[in-house]
């Protein structure tokens, strides 16, 4: 079971995928799965359980590194979503 900070940490990842799908940059979480070999109904399962340990760390270098959300805010919460290179 992931510890609080942990789900608020996921929680975190899972409004950065959101908004990337409400600014059409993604068209869902299946482009998103499918484009990292991310196993879908994983993804499903820790949206509506954080709790739930199944969430990888790599999925959060995806989102920095791919789509310039920024590390700081999905660790810390500090700071802005985007990372001023997005």
């Amino acid at each position: 079971m992931q510890n609080p900070e942990s789900q608020i940490i996921v929680g975190r990842f899972f409004e950065a995928l959101q908004m990337l799908k409400v600014g059409k940059v993604i068209r869902g979480k299946q482009t998103f799965t499918e484009k990292y070999k991310i196993n879908r109904w994983n993804l499903n399962t820790l949206e509506k359980d954080h709790s739930r340990d199944i969430f990888q760390v790599a999925w959060l270098t995806y989102l920095v590194d791919d789509y310039g959300i920024s590390a700081e805010w999905l660790l810390t919460g500090r700071g802005g979503m985007f990372t001023n290179k997005a």
